[in-house]
């Protein structure tokens, strides 16, 4: 899709749609935005999976997506935090194309091909997964076939809870020395921890939840990682406050019912990063050994 109402990039594309389901879509809960767009639109909208359990291969949108004109010399109006950069493409944020239905053959084709075009590699493309132990093996055997990770595509994954954190030490292990990884920290429902992880790091995105049922956002996880991203020379993106702010155990009441306009928020929030050239971060090995030792302090 050309232009989106995402703070974090210029346009999403999706070369699949569907996913095998996450912390945010399964029996228990049923708050993925992807998700609920997929059960509204079913059957009545071509570029949908007929559900969104059902994982369906998209293939040309990464080509036509790569033919779109370089943004580097353009302003955004609406988004003068991304001036100076490449055109920034978001991959899959309606679907996870790493679910298992997926084939590493297709992948390779059909983002990896494009991405590595002439016009593909005009741009940057930000690749975001719930399974980053898969994209690690993708990467792995990209390498067996002879092709190395592609520096113009970087790797995220999203971190919603503690608990989610094991995901970083998977991406950890996606691409090379220069490829840029990056968190989604995102719906964040509970205070998270990721100083152990912030010296690997290239980019944090940070966000509340959105939606009838959103959980609360405190504003105090706001501020503790946007400091301890500054602490570890990190950028740092406040993407949203989501739907349920809160300020010292109150609510927060702003008239965007994502939270989104950073015209309502507290001035010292206002910090809107986004990574220009790419600094060397410490080697995973190193980071491993601190996060053994920062876990060892707290036992």
């Amino acid at each position: 899709m050309q232009g989106t109402g995402i703070q974090w990039c210029d346009d999403t594309v999706n070369p699949t749609m569907g996913c095998d389901g996450c912390e945010l879509w399964g029996p228990q809960r049923k708050s993925c935005y992807a998700g609920i767009l997929h059960e509204r639109k079913r059957g009545r909208h071509l570029g949908f999976a007929p559900s969104f359990e059902q994982v369906t291969r998209f293939e040309g949108r990464m080509a036509k997506a790569a033919r779109l004109p370089d943004l580097r010399d353009r302003s955004r109006l609406d988004k003068p935090w991304l001036d100076g950069s490449p055109r920034l493409i978001f991959v899959s944020d309606m679907s996870d194309a790493l679910s298992r239905a997926i084939s590493f053959e297709y992948l390779e084709q059909e983002i990896i091909d494009n991405v590595t075009s002439p016009e593909g590699q005009r741009h940057r493309w930000l690749w975001l997964t719930k399974r980053p132990p898969r994209m690690a093996e993708f990467s792995a055997q990209l390498l067996a076939w002879g092709i190395r990770w592609p520096a113009n595509l970087w790797a995220g994954t999203s971190i919603t809870s503690a608990a989610m954190t094991s995901r970083i030490d998977a991406l950890l292990g996606v691409g090379n020395d220069s490829t840029v990884r990056f968190l989604s920290v995102e719906p964040q429902v509970e205070a998270i921890d990721l100083d152990a992880w912030l010296p690997t790091i290239d980019w944090v995105i940070q966000g509340g939840e959105s939606g009838q049922d959103a959980r609360p956002f405190d504003l105090a996880w706001a501020r503790t990682l946007r400091d301890a991203c500054r602490r570890a020379k990190v950028p740092y993106f406040l993407k949203q406050l989501g739907t349920a702010p809160m300020v010292g155990g109150q609510p927060l009441r702003l008239r965007d019912r994502h939270g989104g306009d950073w015209d309502e928020w507290p001035e010292n929030l206002r910090v809107r990063q986004v990574p220009t050239v790419r600094v060397p971060r410490v080697r995973p090995e190193i980071a491993l050994k601190a996060l053994g030792q920062a876990v060892s302090s707290r036992i």
